[in-house]
C-alpha cells in the first residue's frame, strides 16, 4: 500500500476543524505541533494514496474562502512497524473511490510540466528529430529506440487530454501551443534533412518504409500507448517506458513525413502523414477515455458540468476524425 503524508497549514481558528479529521475513517495517523495562539497551526495526517483525494477535497471545501492556508503532500518511503492496511473487503470498497496513487492536484502539476515550451523542450525536440532521422535513414532500430526514449511529444499530448477532461482552458491552450511548436520544429528540421539527403540513401530502409505505410495495427498501437501512459501517471509509476511507447506512435512517423516531403516523394509522405494523424487522434482518445474511467474530474459541481461539455465535444471531434481517417486507411490499402 502506498502511503502519503498531508501537512496542513491553516489559521489557528480552524484548529477544531483540523482536529476533527482525526475521526475520519480514511486517516491512518494524526499528529500536530504545539499550538501557538495567533500563529499558523500545523497538522499532519498519514493516509493511503487510495483515500488521499477525498481528504484533499474535504480540506479544499473547508478552506476555499480562507487566505492563509496550504496543503503539502509528501510521499512516504516506509513506516516502522509496517502498516498492514485494512481487510480485503474494505480495500475493495476503498478502491471504488479512487482513481490512482496520485491526487488530481499532483497529476495536474506533473502533467503541466509537459506543456512548458522552454529551451530544454526545444532542444529535446531537435535532438529527438536528429536521432530519429539518423535511425530511419540508416535503417538502425537501436538508434530509433534512442530517440523514443527522449519522447518530447509525450507531455503535450497527455496535457491536452487531461486539460479537456478537467475543462481547463489554460492547460488546453498551453498544450496546443507546445504541440504546435514540437511538431513544427520536427517537421521543419526533418524536411531540411530530407532535402539535403539523397532519396536513394534511405529509399530501401525498412524502418523508414514501415513509417510510410498505414494499417489498422497502428491504430491499436496508438490506443495502447495513450492508455498505458495515463495508467502509469495515475498509478505514480515512472513514465520512462510509457514515453517510449508513445514516441513509437508519434515521433518516427512525423520524421518520416518530413523526410518524404523534403525528398519530394509525396506518395510516401501521404502514408506517413496519415499514420501520424491516426496516431495523434488515437493517443488523445485513449487518454481521455482512461482519465474518465479512472474518475478524474474537477472538484466543484460547476466545473464538472463545464468539463462534461468540453469532454463530449472533444470525444465527438476526435471520434469523427478517426472515422474519416479509417476510411482513408481503407482506400489507401485498397489502392
Amino acid at each position: 500500500m502506498v502511503l502519503r503524508t498531508l501537512t496542513i497549514l491553516a489559521p489557528d481558528k480552524n484548529g477544531k476543524v483540523l482536529k476533527a479529521l482525526a475521526e475520519e475513517p480514511d486517516v491512518i495517523e494524526f499528529w500536530s505541533k504545539a499550538k501557538v495562539r495567533g500563529a499558523i497551526q500545523e497538522i499532519n495526517i498519514l493516509a493511503s494514496s487510495e483515500n488521499l483525494q477525498s481528504l484533499v477535497d474535504k480540506l479544499q471545501r473547508q478552506f476555499s474562502k480562507e487566505k492563509d492556508w496550504r496543503i503539502i503532500i509528501s510521499p512516504v518511503e516506509t513506516t516502522i512497524p509496517r502498516y498492514e492496511g485494512k481487510n480485503e473487503e474494505q480495500d475493495k470498497s476503498d478502491a471504488k473511490k479512487t482513481y490512482g496513487s496520485l491526487t488530481r492536484e499532483a497529476l495536474y502539476d506533473q502533467i503541466l510540466k509537459g506543456t512548458k515550451t522552454n529551451l530544454d523542450f526545444i532542444i529535446l525536440v531537435l535532438l529527438s528529430t536528429i536521432v530519429t532521422s539518423i535511425g530511419l535513414i540508416t535503417n538502425n532500430l537501436a538508434v530509433i529506440i534512442g530517440a523514443m526514449v527522449i519522447a518530447p511529444l509525450l507531455g503535450p499530448n497527455l496535457a491536452l487530454s487531461f486539460g479537456v477532461t478537467l475543462g481547463d482552458k489554460d492547460m488546453v491552450s498551453e498544450s496546443l501551443k507546445a504541440n504546435a511548436i514540437g511538431f513544427g520544429l520536427t517537421m521543419a528540421l526533418s524536411i531540411l534533412i530530407g532535402f539535403f539527403t539523397p532519396y536513394e540513401i534511405f529509399a530501401k530502409s525498412q524502418e523508414y518504409l514501415i513509417r510510410t505505410t498505414v494499417g489498422y495495427d497502428g491504430i491499436i498501437l496508438a490506443f495502447a500507448s495513450g492508455a498505458a501512459a495515463v495508467l502509469s501517471l495515475t498509478a505514480g509509476i515512472s513514465s520512462a517506458m510509457v514515453g517510449v511507447m508513445v514516441a513509437v506512435a508519434l515521433m518516427p512517423p512525423a520524421v518520416a513525413l518530413g523526410l518524404a516531403l523534403g525528398s519530394g516523394v509525396f506518395s510516401e509522405a501521404y502514408g506517413a502523414g496519415l499514420l501520424l494523424a491516426i496516431n495523434i487522434i488515437c493517443v488523445n482518445l485513449s487518454a481521455k477515455v482512461v482519465f474518465t474511467l479512472k474518475g478524474i474530474r474537477p472538484r466543484t459541481w460547476y466545473q464538472r458540468r463545464k468539463s462534461k461539455q468540453s469532454l463530449k465535444i472533444s470525444l465527438a471531434f476526435w471520434g469523427s476524425l478517426l472515422l474519416i481517417l479509417m476510411g482513408l486507411v481503407y482506400l489507401w490499402q485498397y489502392r
